[in-house]
């Protein structure tokens, strides 16, 4: 049975909903549809579950109109798709801007639903009567039940039939070859190779000839050849090749060589080192306090490379009166056939670009569903309509939902005497140390005192590496070493942390791969047990597909092994090695796209400075350049 439905404008204005059905929906179904799906991206998609409904929508993009039906998830309701397209087209007759209210909608809508529900009720009676009529058609090659039951038991005389056909054609034919066949062993082994050798028609005299010769057949050379081609071979010897040379790793081994094997700093007798560098004071400022500027000129000259681009290929389809006749007037309605070729030279560009393929297909998908039924204006081309309808999509997704102002909540957390946690989590190799120690920096740049947690206890070095991090920045540290429970070690590195005052706690975590269990389920115990402020996926702007796979799982896992009510997930991105990738910057919309977390920084280098907020601007250019 239909939940609800409803007509509302795309700015939120609801014009008509039905008064008969009226039934009061748990939850907020229709808000979370436009929240979750409709603002985001994901129109083209057929159905939108929540809870225990499945809604469905239409457009009416021309005057920008949105058509929703609600029902229970558990019914096959196969008549609302024919009846949203009848509800567009009748009240989409009747709509006027001005207007406010449509009571008179009511008996169209009652009529429109008795005959979409006949439609239903006839198609389903379509197809219980076509699996009958189905089942019966027999394939090529096949049998029925019933036709080999009788030929079982009934069909008792065609078996005999049978039997007299093989004893005839044994009689008429096989028999008679076989007969042959006794004769021809009776002859012996010299009369099968006799007539083998005029069966083929080949010389043995010559192929023994050609053998000696050292001539190729189809399988290669023969042994002769093989063997005669190695004597002439072992004439000319092969040029030896360079060989590293050992490294002597006894007490025997030159000072020169121990001088260029020893990596370490140089330390004193009191045990700490002799000269510690302070980085922090030297490098300057953070690129994330830096405003990027786009420049004028280069978006001008892109514009007019494309505008180039889009005129060739309609020059060669359309001719000069038509096309100019057309951009003038405008086109009536845009229609699925005409947006086809620009949404597919689109999605191959995105992809180009290293956006998943499932996420560019959706996206195209949902512009082409915002797209359709709209009257292209004057003195525009349909490429360049479907490429400002992506732009916009675009920016909306890569523009956060939420703002995140990392330096607000820290000065709250403050406030409430208690230090903000802010965990790093990733898989194996993404740089999680490298940055965490560029954000402590950032932090330092803003006064804030900060602490770092080694909660790292699963890979070798990972300590050492934060500690030296640790050290160069002159920043607390608080480790445990290895083999320790991570959660119990983030749980007193905060607590540590509240006794000496610091603002802020960087915990890091050990890499881990999304289908890794165990690991999974300690990050999970890490999150659930001690409530950070902040979960940061650290994630590389190299990886395509993979993006989506990383993300989801990470939210799956987190999801499905919470011990607690409140699930945790993931709440930014930190998209590492971005500047190894040129225009290749699809990961973060890939990676925001899956999860909905905005990209909260950017490491794009090596150096504690290099790290950037995302220039949704900058990347949307580059994503359609």
């Amino acid at each position: 049975m239909l939940e609800q439905l409803l007509i509302f404008t795309r700015g939120g204005l609801i014009l008509w909903t039905c008064k008969e059905i009226g039934n009061a929906l748990k939850g907020s179904p229709i808000d979370t549809l436009i929240r979750s799906c409709l603002l985001e991206e994901r129109s083209g998609e057929v159905s939108f579950n929540y809870g225990a409904y499945t809604l469905k929508w239409t457009f009416h993009n021309d005057l920008g109109l949105v058509f929703v039906a609600v029902y229970q998830k558990i019914l096959q309701l196969l008549y609302v798709d024919d009846l949203l397209s009848m509800v567009k087209q009748s009240f989409s007759e009747i709509y006027d801007p001005k207007r406010m209210s449509y009571d008179d909608f009511d008996e169209t809508f009652r009529q429109l639903r008795l005959e979409a529900e006949a439609r239903g009720e006839e198609m389903k009676r379509t197809k219980q009567v076509a699996k009958p009529l189905n089942g019966g058609v027999k394939k090529q090659g096949q049998v029925s039940k019933e036709e080999t039951k009788k030929s079982n038991s009934g069909g008792g005389g065609s078996k005999k039939d049978d039997e007299g056909n093989k004893i005839s054609s044994l009689a008429n034919g096989n028999h008679h070859h076989k007969m042959e066949d006794d004769d021809d062993l009776a002859n012996g082994k010299e009369n099968t190779a006799a007539d083998n050798n005029n069966n083929v028609g080949v010389d043995v005299s010559k192929l023994a000839k050609l053998r000696s010769k050292g001539v190729r057949g189809r399988g290669g050379l023969r042994k002769a050849d093989s063997i005669g081609s190695n004597k002439g071979s072992s004439k000319v010897e092969p040029p030896k090749k360079a060989t590293k040379k050992n490294r002597v790793w006894d007490d025997a081994a030159a000072p020169k060589q121990e001088e260029k094997l020893d990596f370490t700093d140089s330390v004193d007798e009191k045990g700490g080192n002799g000269h510690v560098e302070v980085v922090a004071a030297d490098q300057g400022e953070s690129m994330m306090d830096k405003e990027e500027v786009l420049s004028s000129e280069s978006e001008s000259e892109d514009d007019d490379d494309e505008a180039r681009s889009d005129e060739k290929p309609e020059a060669k389809k359309k001719g000069w009166f038509s096309s100019v006749f057309q951009s003038i007037t405008g086109k009536a309605n845009l229609e699925r056939t005409d947006l086809e070729p620009a949404l597919k030279a689109l999605k191959e560009r995105l992809m180009t670009k290293n956006v998943a393929e499932e996420i560019a297909e959706k996206l195209c998908e949902s512009v082409e569903a915002s797209l359709e039924g709209k009257k292209l204006a004057s003195f525009t081309r349909i490429s360049s309509t479907v490429q400002g309808a992506m732009e916009e999509a675009l920016i909306r997704i890569l523009t956060p939902r939420r703002s995140i102002d990392i330096m607000r909540d820290v000065h709250a957390a403050k406030e409430q005497r208690r230090p903000y946690v802010v965990v790093f989590v990733g898989v194996n190799g993404v740089g999680k140390s490298t940055n965490l120690a560029k954000v402590a920096y950032w932090l330092q740049q803003h006064k804030v005192s900060v602490m770092m947690a080694a909660c790292d206890t699963f890979r070798s070095g990972a300590v050492e590496q934060l500690r030296t991090h640790a050290r160069r920045l002159q920043i607390p540290i608080f480790e445990k070493g290895y083999e320790k429970d991570p959660a119990v070690v983030a749980k007193e590195a905060i607590q540590e942390a509240t006794r000496n005052g610091s603002d802020v706690v960087l915990v890091d975590t050990a890499g881990r791969m999304q289908d890794n269990e165990p690991l999974m389920r300690a990050l999970s115990k890490l999150i659930n047990v001690n409530k950070p402020d902040l979960v940061l996926f650290v994630g590389e702007a190299l990886v395509g597909n993979d993006a989506v796979d990383q993300l989801s799982k990470f939210n799956q896992k987190l999801s499905d092994l919470s011990t607690t009510g409140n699930t945790r997930l993931i709440d930014g991105i930190l998209l590492t090695k971005f500047d190894t990738i040129d225009d290749k910057v699809g990961a973060a919309l890939s990676m925001v796209y899956i999860s909905g977390a905005p990209v909260m920084f950017v490491g794009c280098g090596q150096s504690y400075t290099d790290l950037k907020k995302l220039n949704v601007k900058a990347i949307v250019k580059t994503l359609l350049k």
